[in-house]
Parts: structure tokens; C-alpha cells; sequence
């Protein structure tokens, strides 16, 4: 089987790995800012119908299609792993959470920030909208 260049070893289409960032530019002396507390960002995730497995075990959080994994040991946390695990639905639920928690999304492969609201998948490109029939038809 055959891997497409933007894939690590072992990982296929439906378990990308994407990094999710602040929005927020870094201060004076920050290298990354913080996303957030971390008791703040698993309630949010968990209004999200993202959460833990348990209490005792925080540092993954797991949604419909995805899992989040947070620095451990981290407070605030500053970046978070996420996996795309069901191409179908995952891509959608990362959507919406980036673009309601208004986060970044980088690729770790390419170092692109990805615009998830601009694309149903970060490998499928947009395709025009149709053009608009005149006026008067």
C-alpha cells in the first residue's frame, strides 16, 4: 500500500495528526500562548460532546471522530495534539470546534495553518461555488 507524501509512517488518511493552537499572536518572552486553563478547555470540550474517558485520566479527551490529546502536566496548556480517527464525521466535529473556540489549526507535516471552514477535509481542496444564474432568468 502506498502513502501519500503528507503522511507519517503508518498513518493513514483517517488518522491525521493536526496541532491545535491559540489564535492569540505570542506576547513579550511567550513562545506559545496559552489556548486556555486546563479545567477550562476539558469543560469546554466536554459542552462539545468531547471528553475523558475517566477523571483520573484528563490528558485525552476523545469527541465523534476525534481525539485530543493535551501537554500533560501542562496548566495552562499552550498546544494540543488532535487526531482526525473517522475521516467522515471527525473533520466536521474539528471544524466546529476551531472555528467555535476560534483556535489555530496547524499541520505538523507541512507547517501550514489550515483554514478548516474553508475545506470539508484538509486534504480536499474547495471547489468553486456555481455561478449564479442572471437576474432576469
Amino acid at each position: 500500500m502506498n502513502q501519500g507524501a503528507d503522511q507519517m509512517p503508518g498513518q493513514t488518511a483517517a488518522s491525521r495528526q493536526f496541532v491545535i493552537l491559540s489564535s492569540r499572536d505570542a506576547g513579550d518572552g511567550e513562545t506559545l500562548p496559552p489556548i486556555g486553563s486546563r479545567c477550562d478547555i476539558v469543560e469546554k470540550l466536554a459542552r462539545a460532546n468531547s471528553s475523558p474517558e475517566s477523571s483520573d485520566a484528563e490528558d485525552v479527551v476523545y469527541g465523534p471522530g476525534i481525539r485530543i490529546e493535551l501537554t500533560p502536566n501542562q496548566d495552562p496548556i499552550r498546544q494540543m495534539l488532535v487526531t482526525v480517527t473517522e475521516e467522515e464525521i471527525g473533520w466536521q466535529v474539528l471544524t466546529r470546534l476551531i472555528n467555535h473556540f476560534q483556535w489555530k489549526l496547524l499541520d505538523p507535516l507541512t507547517g501550514q495553518q489550515l483554514n478548516p471552514a474553508a475545506s470539508s477535509s484538509p486534504s480536499v481542496p474547495t471547489s468553486p461555488a456555481p455561478p449564479t444564474p442572471p437576474a432576469d432568468a
